[in-house]
């Protein structure tokens, strides 16, 4: 930081410090500061790890040509998805962190808690007083996670039939879950006191899965704003690190379409950004990073691709000498150019078969992504045929649990994922490293393409498949039960020359007549407790050979 720019810094605490007790004396209402006083602000209660973050800056240029990719588009559009992750179909997402705490509305409470006239800054006030006296911050001393025990949690993902898992590092809340030297608001110094990410990294690598982790640092530059405009700990200077610049967000009618936002960015921010994705790769080497949405936002274009090489060149150093096999990017519509990493489509699926893979994010829950209490799950029905579409689709299911803030996944969350590990177990063939078929499925139930759709498919019926291949088998996956034991798939015809069908849960034959308009089935008796019935067909030719 210059002298000039740490001498505003000063000014500007020494008038944001009469400004909040200003606020705090009078009215609710209060004067909005201009964002670049916000910014400002911010950088001069972080202004101490600046060194550290120059150093990973440096670290980044360095790295940006020292391997196969280059910090352009063009470069990194080579990039191509790993075969463990194409082959794991299925994974685990966390979210966990302070706003596990209060358990109200969902996990972006650290933001809606200062929006007023939102339930949950109702909730706030009527629970735990004014947001001036008891802010976002006061949640950490109570997040103690007493009873977290990271190998239990691995056991039970791995029982769930995860291949691998992704734990939220740092939220839009700021409150890094992992050993930053970046910051003072970390799990490791406050609240738990422990590194959670480090010790989920070890235990979900000891099951022989793949480690992950999601940064959404990025939305935190706005992600607080609201509490400015009302007397409350937001404004306060002594919390400047914790809550950040917590601008207010400028964007369009179509608040998604990040190509019409124009909150500001400084890019002290981007840096900041940057140097904290560089030491979660450095410090924990990720097989998987998901970034959520804001990187999207148009000040990102430039820090996105130094980023990218950075940890494709790193990964692949490291591949040399580890055989990691590779690392993921998940990013959401837009955010990269096409090919650079993983498409991941938020609470939705695609129509039809992409030509590289992908993956949907959702979660168990029906209300939000963290813990909040009286909460209700999704069936494990509903689940497995989500994950058999996306799979027959060249996709992966990455499902989201919440741990309460003491560190316990509630029992009804850890019934449902036991019962999709039951499932997989039955049906892995079908499942783990499969491809699709010439065609995803035939049925009347039409899925509903993009994002935030999961909700508006239609249950399926006996008469929709989807199909997979695999081990020179074609799967045919039945997303129902028909009641005469009959069914047809119009899909398979003479040419393809069926051989075979057996049910794979039970291994029994099932009789069949090949017609001109499809593949007739009398199936024997329905297996026990299946959800999807998995029919291994056997044709003249592998099946791979007719994508």
């Amino acid at each position: 930081m210059t002298p000039l720019r740490y001498w505003l810094g000063v000014a500007l605490f020494a008038a944001a410090t009469s400004a909040f007790a200003a606020a705090e004396a009078d009215a609710p209402a209060v004067k909005v500061p201009s964002p670049q006083q916000n910014d400002l602000a911010w950088q001069q209660a972080s202004a101490k790890f600046e060194p550290q973050r120059q150093a990973l800056l440096q670290k980044v240029a360095k790295g940006d040509a020292a391997g196969p990719f280059r910090a352009d588009w063009a470069s990194l559009q080579a990039y191509r998805s790993p075969s463990w992750y194409d082959d794991a179909k299925f994974g685990i997402f966390i979210h966990w962190g302070v706003y596990s705490v209060p358990a109200f509305g969902s996990e972006w409470y650290s933001r809606d808690m200062y929006v007023q006239g939102s339930k949950e800054f109702a909730h706030h006030v009527a629970t735990y007083g004014a947001q001036s006296q008891f802010g976002y911050k006061d949640f950490i001393p109570r997040f103690k996670a007493e009873h977290f025990d990271p190998a239990a949690w691995a056991a039970l993902f791995r029982e769930a039939g995860a291949r691998y898992v992704v734990p939220v590092a740092e939220h839009h809340d700021g409150f890094a879950m992992y050993d930053s030297k970046l910051s003072d608001w970390t799990a490791v110094k406050m609240g738990p006191k422990r590194d959670v990410i480090g010790q989920l990294s070890k235990a979900i690598r000891a099951q022989g899965m793949h480690f992950g982790l999601s940064s959404h640092r990025a939305e935190h530059d706005w992600f607080m704003g609201n509490g400015r405009e009302f007397a409350s700990d937001v404004s306060d200077p002594r919390y400047a690190e914790f809550y950040g610049p917590a601008q207010q967000r400028m964007s369009g009618p179509d608040s998604d379409n990040l190509a019409s936002d124009f909150t500001y960015v400084s890019q002290a921010w981007l840096d900041d950004w940057l140097a904290r994705t560089t030491e979660l790769i450095d410090d924990y080497h990720p097989d998987l990073i998901y970034f959520d949405w804001w990187i999207g936002h148009p000040t990102f274009r430039n820090s996105l691709p130094k980023m990218l090489a950075y940890y494709y060149n790193q990964s692949a150093a490291l591949s040399q000498n580890a055989a990691r096999g590779g690392v993921v990017v998940n990013y959401k519509f837009g955010e990269f150019a096409d090919g650079a990493g993983v498409l991941d489509v938020e609470r939705g699926q695609l129509s039809g078969i992409h030509p590289t893979h992908w993956q949907t994010d959702t979660s168990i829950s029906e209300a939000s992504w963290g813990y909040i209490e009286h909460d209700t799950y999704k069936s494990p029905q509903t689940l497995i045929h989500l994950l058999v579409d996306v799979v027959s689709k060249n996709g992966n299911l990455l499902l989201n649990i919440g741990p309460r803030a003491d560190g316990v996944i509630p029992q009804g969350a850890q019934d449902v994922l036991r019962q999709i590990g039951g499932w997989l177990k039955v049906n892995a063939e079908a499942i783990y490293g499969s491809k699709p078929w010439r065609v995803f499925g035939e049925g009347p139930t039409e899925t509903v393409g993009g994002t935030f759709q999961d909700t508006k498919t239609k249950p399926y019926t006996a008469a929709d498949f989807r199909f997979t291949t695999g081990n020179g088998k074609l799967y045919a996956i039945e997303l129902g039960w028909p009641t005469d034991g009959k069914a047809v798939i119009h899909a398979i015809k003479p040419a393809d020359g069926v051989r075979s069908v057996q049910q794979v849960a039970d291994g029994k034959p099932v009789s069949w007549q090949q017609k001109d308009d499809g593949l007739h089935l009398t199936l024997p008796a329905k297996p026990v407790g299946e959800y999807a019935y998995v029919l291994r067909i056997e044709l003249a030719s592998s099946p791979e050979a007719a994508r």
